[in-house]
C-alpha cells in the first residue's frame, strides 16, 4: 500500500477546515463559559465558525443552525457524518464521531485534535509542546535529566493535587528547575466538577471525573470509557482538602493520557526482566528497552482518536540515545473502535516516515516476549521489513 492520502490534501478540504474552525470555537468556548449557555456578543472564533456553517448550509440548501446555541447542540447530538457537508471526504470520520460528548457535554478528544490542527502548525501544539520544551530547556540548563524525568512522571501520575499535595511539591528538590512551570500548568478546578461537596477521581487514569446531571460520573479519557464505567478513585471532600488543582486540558490529553499507557508498558516490560528507561535523553522518545543481549528498542507512545491526524504527525524517532529498532505504539482499544486505524495511519504517513511502524501496546508486549524466547522473525521485531515499509503492517 502506498503513502497516498485519503484524498489529495484532505486537511485543506473546505469542509474539513470548517469543522476545524467549529472545533476550535468549541474548545475555546469551553475554556471560558459553559457550553450550554452563551451571552452576546459571541467570541470572534465562535461567530466566525457559525457564519461559515450557515453559508455551507445555504450552499447545500440545508437548514442552517439558528444561532450558536443550536450549532453547539449539533456538536453534541449530531454525528459529524450527518452534518450537511457534501465535500467532506468519505470515511474520514466514524459513524458516531461527535465534537461534544452526548453524555457529559464536554468536548471530545476528536474535537481537541481537530482544534489542534485548526490552530495551525506554529501554534496547534503550542501549549502542551511549549510546556514540554520549556521543561527540557530548564532541566538541560540545570544539567539534571533526573529533574526532567521527575517532571514527566508528575504529569502522568499526579494530574490532580489537593492543597496539601500542592505544598508538598515544594519540598521535592528534583522539581526545582521546573517549579515556575508547575505553578502555571496546574489550575484551580472549577466548581462544576464538584458534587455533594466533593470531587471524585477516576480509579484508572487518576483525572477528575465530571458529574452528570442525571447521576453518575464521566471520564474524559476515551480509553477509560471504552472499558466501561469509570471506577471511583480518590474522593476529595472540598471542606477537608481545600483548593483542588488539576493539569490544564491539553496536558491531560496529550501528556497524561499517553503517559498512562507508557507507565503501564514500563511495568509490563520490567516484569519480563527487561531494562526500561523512561523519557531518555530529555524525551528523545518515551521508552528505551534493553534486552539481555544489549539489543535496544526505542518506543514512542501515542493516543490519538483520529489515525489520519496521527499519520500526518508521523516522523522518525530521534537517534540519540542510540537504538537498534524503533516504533510508535497506540493503545489497542483504538483498533477495536476503528478497524482501519493502522491502514489509515500508514496511508497518511509522510514519505520521510515511511519506515515508521505503528503497533498496539499488546503487539509490542508479544514482540518482546517472542524476542526473549530467542525468536528472530517478524513477530519478534518492531521495525518493519524493507518490503512492507510503505504499507500498514499488522504484526
Amino acid at each position: 500500500m502506498s503513502d497516498r492520502p485519503l484524498v489529495p490534501d484532505w486537511l485543506g478540504n473546505p469542509d474539513v477546515i470548517l469543522l476545524r474552525d467549529v472545533a476550535t470555537a468549541v474548545v475555546r468556548l469551553d475554556g471560558v463559559v459553559r457550553l450550554d449557555s452563551f451571552t452576546l456578543p459571541y467570541p470572534v472564533e465562535a461567530q466566525r465558525a457559525l457564519d461559515a456553517m450557515v453559508l455551507a448550509c445555504l450552499r447545500t440548501a440545508a437548514r442552517p443552525p439558528s444561532g450558536l446555541p443550536e450549532l453547539i447542540r449539533w456538536c453534541r447530538t449530531r454525528p459529524l457524518s450527518s452534518w450537511p457537508l457534501d465535500r467532506l471526504p468519505e470515511n474520514l470520520f466514524e459513524a458516531e464521531d461527535r465534537l461534544i460528548d452526548a453524555e457529559s457535554g464536554e468536548p471530545t478528544q476528536l474535537c481537541h485534535e481537530l482544534a489542534v490542527k485548526g490552530l495551525g502548525d506554529s501554534t496547534g501544539r503550542q501549549y502542551d509542546r511549549l510546556v514540554i520544551q520549556e521543561a527540557m530547556r530548564a532541566c538541560r540548563d540545570a544539567s539534571s535529566p533526573e529533574s526532567y524525568t521527575a517532571f514527566r512522571r508528575l504529569l502522568v501520575t499526579r494530574p490532580v493535587l489537593t492543597e496539601a499535595e500542592w505544598l508538598e511539591l515544594s519540598t521535592d528538590l528534583y522539581l526545582d528547575p521546573v517549579r515556575f512551570l508547575i505553578e502555571e500548568i496546574y489550575a484551580p478546578v472549577p466548581p462544576g466538577h464538584r458534587k455533594n461537596g466533593a470531587y471524585l477521581c477516576c480509579g484508572r487514569c487518576l483525572t477528575l471525573l465530571t458529574p452528570l446531571a442525571e447521576g453518575g460520573w464521566w471520564c474524559e479519557r476515551d480509553h477509560c470509557r471504552h472499558q466501561g464505567a469509570a471506577p471511583h478513585g480518590r474522593r476529595l471532600e472540598a471542606a477537608d482538602v481545600g483548593e483542588v488543582r488539576q493539569l490544564r486540558r491539553p496536558l491531560r490529553q496529550f501528556v497524561t493520557g499517553p503517559g498512562r499507557a507508557e507507565v503501564d508498558l514500563e511495568r509490563e516490560l520490567r516484569s519480563l526482566g527487561l531494562t526500561v528507561e523512561m523519557w531518555p535523553g530529555f524525551d528523545a522518545y518515551d521508552l528505551r528497552i534493553v534486552f539481555p543481549d544489549d539489543h535496544v528498542w526505542a518506543v514512542d507512545v501515542k493516543d490519538w482518536a483520529h489515525p489520519g491526524f496521527l499519520g500526518r504527525a508521523a516522523g522518525t524517532v530521534r537517534p540519540d540515545p542510540p537504538y537498534d529498532e524503533a516504533c510508535w505504539v497506540v493503545p489497542g482499544f483504538r483498533l477495536q473502535t476503528r478497524r482501519d486505524y493502522l491502514d489509515v495511519f500508514a496511508r497518511e504517513r509522510p514519505a520521510h516516515a515511511a519506515g515508521l511502524r505503528l503497533l498496539t501496546d499488546d503487539q509490542l508486549g508479544k514482540a518482546a516476549r517472542a524476542r526473549l524466547r530467542g525468536e528472530r522473525g517478524r513477530g519478534a521485531r518492531i521495525a518493519p521489513p524493507a518490503a512492507t515499509q510503505n504499507g500498514a503492517d499488522h504484526a
